[in-house]
């Protein structure tokens, strides 16, 4: 590697580009970090934010202020276009930036597998302004209720949620308990025995990714909690209305919450011989991308074939963190004529919570569920949290919740229309600007 050979370009500040930057921080290298926000989001936590337990700056870090003191980190805010690889350079809506070394981390978004209506009625929940959007949706469908002819009550209390996996769990979970705890309280004269929260989920189980004992559990503790669970469902179409699904079955509802899949956000200028199944780029035992000797991907966005893992890597954040941790250490070996190391991927185990002292975990040789799996759970949450101050802030409102079954966080926060002009100039300035950055 040559002296000049050090220009990086991380493409997205999720786990795994945010771990990158900060591995290589007291490097040589000259980083230039690209994001579409300002911020890092601690995606585990999007359905608290969507269910007012806690607010969007208690899991999201301005990335300009983790990095203050490291001067070879340069923050970009920009929407990447295309990779021309050929000519070592990104496009982005704010020039181009040219690279010795770019890495991928640009992570997945929401899969609406192609139906176009339902993309465009559902609520997604992959970032933190999406989190924010279902709230204000959450909050004024009751409002609306409030009003609302007795012919539309039906349709304004069915929230429905699609995807039995984490989120989806953890979402209809929370919303349950709303239900129970804080929503009576809010609204004395509203009826909530109306209101149903359903989980559709298109397999045989809840959590399926994971073991036995706790697909059991999960579904059990959700009807516990109210949720109507309605696995082998698959939901055909939405118009707004009604939600409709393969078997014939139709509900009403104002409230469609999409967690049904993932796929990877690849950037333009890659062959589709190299994009696999999941919209995820095919990278080697070190993280590269095939057929390009300075191009690597990282975490949702890789698709890593290994003997423990013939089908790639499951999208998690630990995949994401380990594999950025060690294409870290491998590019600083680079720079002393080091040899780099394979990855090698040790699943420490999964979990999900459902509500309330109820939880599910998973280990590698033994799960468990209940109040300890809870506890587990949150500390394991609170522990991967950035700041001291935020691990504060989310310790004290989830201390105040378990007391008092409530939280404060229960505001409607909608754009002004100058909020929205501003924005929508701004954004037709950047798409106008192309300046060349080197």
């Amino acid at each position: 590697m040559s002296a000049t050979d050090k220009r990086v370009i991380i493409l997205g500040a999720g786990f795994a580009g945010l771990q990158l930057a900060r591995q290589l921080s007291r490097s040589a290298y000259d980083i230039t970090l690209i994001d579409r926000y300002n911020y890092h989001q601690f995606q585990p936590l999007f359905y608290q934010v969507a269910t007012a337990r806690l607010e969007p700056s208690s899991i999201s870090f301005p990335l300009r202020k983790i990095f203050q003191k490291k001067k070879n980190i340069h923050i970009r805010i920009g929407e990447v276009q295309e990779i021309i690889s050929g000519e070592n350079k990104v496009r982005t809506n704010i020039g181009d930036f040219s690279y010795d070394h770019l890495i991928i981390a640009t992570g997945c978004t929401t899969n609406f597998f192609g139906n176009k209506q339902i993309e465009a009625l559902a609520f997604p929940m992959k970032s933190t302004t999406e989190a924010m959007a279902l709230r204000n949706r959450i909050l004024l469908n009751f409002e609306d209720a409030l009003r609302a002819p007795e012919s539309e009550i039906e349709r304004l209390l069915n929230i429905v949620v699609v995807g039995g996996g984490p989120t989806g769990v953890e979402l209809s979970g929370a919303l349950a308990e709303m239900k129970r705890n804080v929503l009576p309280k809010d609204y004395p004269d509203m009826d909530f025995s109306r209101l149903n929260v359903y989980l559709l989920e298109g397999g045989p189980v809840t959590l399926g990714p994971m073991s036995d004992a706790s697909h059991k559990k999960s579904q059990l503790y959700l009807e516990q909690i109210g949720v109507k669970v309605w696995t082998n469902s698959v939901v055909e179409n939405y118009d707004g209305k009604t939600v409709q699904l393969k078997d014939g079955r139709q509900i009403p509802s104002s409230n469609l919450i999409w967690a049904a899949g993932v796929t990877g956000n690849v950037p333009g200028g890659f062959s589709k011989d190299i994009i696999q199944r999941g919209n995820r780029l095919k990278v080697d035992r070190y993280n590269k991308v095939e057929g390009f000797s300075n191009i690597y991907a990282l975490g949702d966005i890789a698709y890593m074939e290994t003997p423990k893992y013939p089908k790639g890597h499951p999208q998690v954040a630990n995949v994401a963190i380990n594999q950025a941790k060690l294409l870290g250490k491998n590019m600083c070996a680079a720079l002393r004529g080091g040899n780099w190391k394979e990855f090698e991927y040790k699943d420490p185990g999964s979990m999900a919570t459902v509500g309330k002292r109820k939880a599910v975990v998973d280990l590698p040789k033994f799960s468990f569920q209940g109040r300890l799996a809870w506890f587990t759970w949150m500390f394991l949450h609170l522990m991967l949290i950035l700041s001291v101050r935020n691990k504060l802030f989310i310790f004290i409102n989830w201390a105040f919740s378990y007391f008092t079954n409530d939280t404060t966080l229960r505001l409607i926060l909608l754009p002004t229309r100058k909020q929205i002009e501003l924005a929508e100039a701004n954004e037709n300035s950047l798409n106008n600007r192309n300046e060349p950055i080197t």
